[in-house]
Order: structure tokens, then C-alpha cells, then sequence
């Protein structure tokens, strides 16, 4: 029950963030306005984050909680570069969002967790409690259902990331336009064997514009 509670402040909370894998990388993506209940408490916040190089997370729910995991994960993925020489993979990335989440028991913060390694893209859902789900496909907040429903209609297993981009854009602003918590601005990332890239406004207005 308690869990359940957890979970359903979240979606009252607000917000709406996007995840997908394709066949070259990971895309994540979502809006940027910050509500405190029916109050809007920023219009450009920042709700995608850059945990290394090949590895994002998108947050939803608490944004001090939020960025409290932000920056344990950040520090740690630069540290197991450091001492290994290599990056981290994204599964160990997720699974220590998820052991810090389990530990702490009360950060209200629903994250994704996505990126490309040696074995390929991958993205993974972690709710408050720390349960993990790797996903090919995922929207948090309270916008999530409006952007579900574009993206069970277009996107399809195995899509390019430019194939896929339009779509992501498309369900982005379906909940901004329907969802009262979610609005203002949008940001999209992607991730793929050359890096962390945040697209320019011009280019997700031209996104837009392909997905009409």
C-alpha cells in the first residue's frame, strides 16, 4: 500500500519524461515545467541529466530527492572510470540507482536510467522503492499516459533514432498540451556511440514539424 501511495503522488506531482531504445542509441526527453501542486513553481527546469558521457536519467517527483541521486551516480560513474579505466556500463549505473533508492526508502523520485555501453543501448525504469525494469519503451509523470498513448501507436521496436525522433517530439508536446503540470519547454537527448547530445530548440522545432 505504501508503495502504491508513493507511486501515485508522483504522477499528482507532475511532469512528463520519455525514454526509448533504437537500433543506435537511446532517446530521452521531457518537459520542463516545475509545479509545487497547482502552482508553477519554474518554467525551465531541468529534468534530463548527464551522468557520464554515454549514460542520461530523466527525473520525475522530488526535485531535491531527485537531484540528491544525481549526484551520488555522477560521482560514482566518474570514479569507475578512474579506477577501471573504463565506463560504467549502464546496468551497474541503474542497479546503483536502484540499491540507493531500496536504502534510503523515502526518496520520492522516479527515474529512468539510459545509455549505450559495449553490449549496446539500454534503458531502465526505477521507481521510489528501487525496482528496476529494463525497457525498450517508458513514459513517467503525470503526463505519462497522453505520451504512452503516441507512443504505442508510432514508435516501433528497432527504429533508427531518426526515425524515432519526431515521435518522441510528437508525444512530448501531446502532454504538454493536455497536461496541466506539464508544459512551457521540452528537452530531448540522445545518446549513441558518439556521445551525450541535447538538441537545439531549432531542431526540435523541425522535429515537430516532421511528426505533424
Amino acid at each position: 500500500m505504501a508503495q502504491n501511495n508513493a507511486i501515485n503522488d508522483l504522477v499528482v506531482k507532475g511532469t512528463t519524461t520519455i525514454g526509448v531504445v533504437c537500433k543506435d542509441g537511446v532517446i530521452l526527453a521531457s518537459d520542463t515545467r516545475v509545479t509545487m501542486g497547482y502552482f508553477v513553481a519554474h518554467k525551465q527546469g531541468k529534468k534530463v541529466y548527464k551522468i557520464d558521457n554515454h549514460i542520461g536519467m530523466t527525473i520525475a517527483g522530488s526535485v531535491a530527492d531527485a537531484q540528491k541521486v544525481i549526484d551520488i551516480i555522477t560521482a560514482n560513474a566518474q570514479l569507475y572510470r578512474i579506477n577501471l579505466n573504463r565506463p560504467m556500463p549502464i546496468s551497474t549505473a541503474a542497479r546503483m540507482t536502484s540499491n540507493l533508492l531500496f536504502s534510503a526508502r523515502g526518496l520520492m523520485a522516479q527515474i529512468l536510467v539510459g545509455g549505450v555501453d559495449d553490449t549496446g543501448a539500454h534503458l531502465y525504469n526505477l521507481d521510489p522503492f528501487g525496482s528496476l525494469t529494463e525497457e525498450k519503451m517508458t513514459s513517467t509523470g503525470s503526463g505519462s499516459p497522453l505520451a504512452i498513448g503516441v507512443l504505442e501507436d508510432k514508435f516501433k521496436e528497432g527504429m533508427t533514432l531518426e526515425k524515432a525522433l519526431p515521435i518522441i517530439a510528437r508525444a512530448v508536446n501531446a502532454a504538454m498540451k493536455r497536461d496541466v503540470a506539464s508544459g512551457n519547454n521540452y528537452n530531448i537527448i540522445v545518446i549513441d556511440k558518439s556521445g551525450y547530445k541535447e538538441l537545439s530548440d531549432a531542431e526540435k522545432k523541425e522535429l515537430l514539424s516532421k511528426g505533424s
